[in-house]
């Protein structure tokens, strides 16, 4: 008995509607038609009945069948060998087109492994370039550093040569002092020299003239020439006296004047200290002039790798989505082509 309402008929229909279709009408494919509905022994049951009631009417009609058999024969291999060369050349364009997308997507995956190389290169390029970067922006400080401590040396160099200057000329000073002080002195001494001197010819003038007019009284008046003995002592004692003074005061001077060629030798070595600290300050100035150019160098190759490599990630993206189309498409060929593969097993 047919169960959830399935009948002779509707299995009729189902089977007409997959022989319509060109599809085999086994037990499995009239229940899908069904709707994967009624018993498989049923569907089997109806099946037969049919099957038997069509042979009944075969061979009622052997005789037009056999005619129309002859007929139909020639048409129906013209058919199938036109049909069998249809599915060859299908076949062929399909193996054809499976082998240039094949061929294609190869092709693809070569250009995304040379692409991710060159991607790969590009990022080792750009990271080298950022050490640099960073190595040149250190020696850039450092320099920069180097150049300040120059040139708080070199001003330090400059304040010291300016007491140095301060001390020379204070030492010129007191020198031209002391030269104006001993020729004052010299003047002043030569002055009382010859004031003496002529106070002494006066003196002795007058002594002959009393010596002449005394003789008488020689024996009363040598007490007076002890004492002009005594001032003469006195006078020499007093030159003895300035001239030692004078040798001093010459010796001081002497002693003044090497420390003026020492400080003078001083002052010409600090000239030279300081014009080779401003040579090397030039030199730290060209040098910092470089790195700065290099710098801005490996910047302007730093934003061309930086360009590069977005160029790159487009292509790649680009090659990607071709690729998935290719896929798509390749895909759906292939579903269009599965039904008619399944007619031909």
């Amino acid at each position: 008995m047919a169960r959830g309402g399935i009948n002779k008929a509707l299995v009729m229909r189902a089977r007409q509607a997959l022989l319509a279709r060109g599809e085999h009408p086994g037990i499995d494919a009239v229940r899908v038609e069904l709707g994967n509905t009624g018993s498989k022994t049923t569907i089997h049951r109806y099946l037969k009945e049919l099957e038997e009631s069509e042979a009944g009417q075969a061979r009622s009609a052997v005789g037009l069948s056999d005619e129309l058999a002859a007929l139909i024969a020639p048409l129906a291999a013209r058919l199938q060998g036109e049909a069998e060369e249809t599915v060859a050349r299908m076949r062929q364009q399909c193996d054809a087109e499976r082998a240039d997308f094949e061929a294609r997507l190869v092709q693809a995956q070569e250009q995304i492994g040379q692409l991710q190389g060159q991607v790969d290169s590009l990022s080792g390029q750009l990271q080298a370039e950022t050490e640099r970067h960073q190595h040149s922006r250190e020696q850039l400080q450092q320099a920069e550093v180097e150049q300040a401590r120059l040139r708080q040396a070199n001003q330090d160099q400059a304040a010291h040569l300016k007491d140095r200057d301060e001390q020379v000329r204070s030492l010129e000073e007191k020198h031209r002092h002391s030269r104006e002080a001993l020729e004052h002195y010299r003047q002043a001494s030569k002055e009382q020299r010859e004031q003496e001197q002529r106070r002494h010819e006066a003196q002795l003038q007058q002594v002959q003239m009393e010596l002449r007019q005394l003789q008488q009284t020689l024996i009363l008046k040598q007490d007076e020439v002890t004492q002009l003995n005594r001032a003469n002592e006195r006078l020499a004692s007093e030159n003895a006296y300035r001239a030692k003074a004078l040798g001093e005061q010459r010796d001081r001077l002497e002693r003044q004047a090497g420390e003026l060629a020492a400080l003078h030798g001083q002052l010409t070595q600090s000239h030279a200290a300081r014009e080779v600290l401003q040579e090397r300050l030039g030199l730290l100035q060209a040098e910092t002039g470089e790195l700065k150019a290099a710098l801005d160098t490996q910047r302007q190759e730093a934003q061309a790798l930086h360009i590069g490599l977005a160029a790159a990630n487009t292509e790649l993206q680009l090659l990607r989505q071709t690729i998935v189309s290719e896929q798509e498409r390749a895909r759906l060929t292939s579903e269009e082509t599965a039904p008619e593969r399944q007619e031909e097993s």
